[in-house]
């Protein structure tokens, strides 16, 4: 048995009680690979949702057809993402069924409570025996070297202590999830209230005359200007710099070839996602992928009314009906010419300004509204992981409270 007071110089475990052990995780925890059983249903591990059943949606989690090689999880089994445990992809899980061999699965021992093991594997602190324990440079290529890991220290409080801390964050943690839904639910309907503005703004103008794309905008060519940013058109259409918003998950060029420069007041579409909103007016100056279509007005045409329609026939399933080459869950208009033949119906640009004002002005308001609920989710979820974090390494004294 390690005591605690003996590790003290590591990170997490300063301020631990001393009556608690500082255990080895390959003493915690072993590695299992059971045989695929065909009939189980297929999982998938979600950072912030833990072991959930496999989502068809969600392409970074692309399954193969050949699931023989897939492993058994069973409820209770510690299942880590092999690149992604050092950002909280841990979790033990509550399900059966099958997962990809690129994960860790782990038979927890005895000496700990599920439900708190459940805390303390993907608690805040436990990244640190993760990253030291990670072959690999970088934010994507991190892969877990059991050797190292297993030989890593985790706080072990006494069983009976471990249950008294699962109770009370089983407690709490529920109390701040419900506020968390509410705020996206919240979150939810002003988004889907001001699409049905602006649909209502854009649907059958009078006085309208009937066009294409192509006689509307053209594309702009400009080759890649280093040092800037990348800019991404988002599905709720804005278009901005990515640090304006979040780097995770995306997948950077090291030589951005075939790059392109965006600049504010841009019309800038991406021909393999603009079918799901993906369109807007740049409001940064960046650089973009070849997959979009970068265009300024041609005859005087309102370049955010022009976006929105572009966005609303896209919403609308229009566009989807338009494309010649369709993919799950892409439409590809890669192809300008294919592009630019798209019909539009147009009003006087006069009209084409007082939508894109009004559009302009109520935007601003939902999203005042949503940052104050994203602003309410982002302190809840780190009020919970704190609130984790503090207690599996023995900063609250739940000796009482449950």
């Amino acid at each position: 048995m390690t005591r605690v007071e003996d590790v003290t110089t590591t990170p997490w475990f300063r301020g631990v009680p001393l009556d608690w052990e500082a255990v080895a995780l390959g003493r915690l925890a072993s590695p299992v690979k059971r045989t695929n059983i065909s009939d189980a249903p297929l999982l998938s591990l979600y950072l912030g949702e833990g072991v959930v059943p496999y989502k068809t949606d969600r392409v970074v989690h692309a399954t193969s057809e050949d699931t023989s090689a897939y492993q058994l999880v069973l409820p209770g089994d510690l299942v880590m993402n092999n690149q992604q445990a050092w950002r909280g992809s841990v979790a033990v899980s509550e399900l059966r069924g099958i997962i990809s061999p690129a994960y860790v699965v782990c038979q927890l021992s005895c000496r700990l409570d599920r439900r708190f093991a459940g805390y303390l594997f993907a608690s805040t602190g436990a990244r640190f025996p993760y990253v030291n324990s990670s072959r690999g440079v970088g934010d994507i290529q991190r892969g877990l070297s059991w050797p190292l890991l297993k030989t890593r220290k985790f706080p072990v409080p006494p069983i009976e202590v471990q249950r008294q801390l699962a109770d009370y964050l089983d407690g709490e943690t529920a109390r701040l999830d419900t506020l968390i839904k509410e705020q996206q639910h919240l979150i939810e309907m002003l988004r889907e209230r001001l699409d049905a503005e602006v649909d209502s703004l854009l649907g059958d103008p009078a006085d309208a005359r009937s066009t294409t794309i192509k006689r509307v905008i053209q594309p702009l060519t400009r080759p890649a200007r280093p040092g800037l940013g990348v800019v991404t058109a988002f599905r709720d259409g804005v278009v901005t710099l990515r640090s304006n918003r979040r780097e995770g998950g995306y997948t950077f060029s090291d030589t951005e070839s075939g790059y392109q420069e965006i600049r504010p007041g841009d019309l800038v579409f991406h021909a393999l996602d603009g079918f799901a909103g993906a369109v807007g007016v740049s409001d940064s100056h960046g650089n973009a992928t070849p997959a979009y279509h970068v265009c300024e007005a041609i005859a005087g045409d309102d370049l955010a009314y022009v976006a929105a329609l572009l966005r609303y026939l896209g919403r609308s399933g229009f566009l989807a009906t338009q494309a010649p080459n369709v993919r799950q869950r892409s439409v590809d208009f890669r192809n300008w010419s294919t592009f630019g033949r798209l019909p539009l119906k147009l009003p006087p640009v006069k009209e084409q300004h007082r939508v894109a004002t009004r559009i302009a002005e109520q935007s601003a308001k939902v999203d005042r509204l949503i940052r104050e609920s994203e602003r309410f989710v982002e302190l809840s979820r780190e009020r919970r992981s704190a609130l984790i974090t503090a207690s599996v390494t023995g900063q609250i004294d739940v000796r009482g409270m449950v």
